[in-house]
């Protein structure tokens, strides 16, 4: 995510320590540091002695019961159906905000990163099922290679400093505040099942319940919070996948448009500021600490050109530069949108390469595709190896195409 909360200065000066520390976490790109943490220590712990206690640890059942109502799942799937609701209630907030007074508020600003992030979906998509056409099973994966991880991509452009143009930070967050919102969609209109009609409208009554409370104009929290809850039991329960009910309830929180003191009494920007520490520091990284535990113990250079992690490779690593970068060539071409200051035919594909970094929400969209371990785990293994050559690549040449600049973009 691309909008950390900076608290302000206090009046007495912390310790310098602590002062290093708030720097660190002021950071733009400090949550993709700490996403690249918790994945080396996932890989540590799959591949040690540890292996053992790592996969307990994943598979500590956690039962939840309240009268009637019951939910036992392992560890695991809380974090993936559970944790990742809210960092899909912070997407939707981001979303809200950009689109009624942000980045995409502007038809000019939407434009193009509208048109790059869906030719950066489905070319990958397409390079994927080039791949693995013939293996119905494998092709239940065709959205794998279509997400950005902005956290990795920002904390990859942090490391080139000031050489980094402010209007390439602005296109490629704008780029994958899009494609989180395609990949919601895919999410919810290819990867539901089992639909249950009672589970879903009781679903229908709590949105009701919200859309209600925003009609009349309520700014408290705590009564679309509690809906939310009782939105994500239903969901659940209902076949589609639970994490859909925190992109209803950030869709739902009310937000004041304006400017000055009116700003700071916005529902949506509290709760998205208080949200974004925790989903940053601690949902993400241990999501990614769950799910990026590849077991490298047996396999062998000639896995990866296994039909189903090389469409994951291909589709990352060059269905997304190709889509984005063409879709950008095309409108210039046309007229109908320009490249951003400070950016020319270079920096554009070095930004198509950073978002060929797909871990997060990649990871996130194979463990809904496979249930097969094994297939699970060649997934994982392509989306690793196309998010370490998509951040190498991407840096080395944004390095050698980007000049030096003095301090500031």
């Amino acid at each position: 995510m691309s909008h950390p909360n900076a608290s302000p200065p206090s009046t007495t000066p912390p310790p310098r320590a602590l002062r290093a520390l708030s720097e660190f976490l002021r950071l733009e790109a400090a949550g993709g540091i700490v996403l690249i943490v918790a994945a080396v220590l996932a890989m540590v712990a799959a591949n040690s002695p540890l292996v053992s206690a790592y996969e307990a640890f994943r598979e500590l059942p956690v039962h939840l019961r309240v009268g009637a109502l019951e939910i036992a799942k392992p560890l695991l799937l809380w974090i993936n159906d559970g944790l990742m609701a809210v960092f899909f209630l912070l997407v939707a907030l981001e979303i809200k905000r950009e689109t009624l007074s942000g980045q995409l508020a502007s038809r000019a600003q939407l434009l193009l990163p509208m048109v790059c992030a869906a030719a950066g979906v489905a070319a990958p998509a397409l390079l994927f099922v080039a791949f693995n056409r013939g293996d119905a099973d494998a092709m239940r994966g065709w959205a794998v290679p279509t997400a950005t991880d902005i956290a990795f991509a920002l904390g990859v452009l942090a490391l080139l400093g000031s050489r980094v143009p402010s209007g390439m930070k602005l296109l490629l967050s704008t780029i994958a505040v899009v494609d989180d919102l395609i990949a919601i969609l895919i999410i919810a209109l290819f990867y539901s099942h089992g639909l249950s009609t009672a589970a879903l409208a009781w679903a229908g009554a709590a949105i009701a319940g919200m859309w209600l409370l925003n009609r009349r104009g309520v700014m408290r929290l705590a009564p679309y919070l509690v809906l939310g809850v009782v939105l994500w039991v239903c969901v659940l329960k209902s076949g589609v996948h639970a994490t859909l009910a925190g992109v209803v309830t950030g869709l739902m929180i009310p937000h004041v448009r304006g400017t000055g003191d009116e700003r700071a009494h916005s529902p949506l920007e509290t709760l998205e500021h208080a949200l974004h520490p925790w989903v940053a520091y601690a949902i993400l990284p241990l999501f990614a600490f769950v799910n990026a535990g590849l077991v490298l113990h047996g396999m062998s250079p000639a896995d990866m050109l296994q039909p189903l992690p090389l469409g994951v490779v291909i589709g990352l690593l060059v269905g997304k530069p190709v889509g984005i970068v063409g879709a950008a060539l095309l409108m210039r071409a046309f007229g109908w949108a320009r490249f951003p200051d400070g950016m020319d035919l270079r920096a554009m594909l070095g930004l198509g390469l950073m978002c060929g970094i797909g871990f997060t929400m990649s990871l996130f969209i194979a463990s809904l595709a496979y249930r097969d371990p094994a297939r699970y785990e060649e997934a994982v293994l392509g989306v690793l190896v196309a998010s370490l050559l998509s951040a190498v690549l991407g840096f080395l040449w944004l390095r050698a195409s980007l000049p030096a600049r003095s301090k500031v973009d």
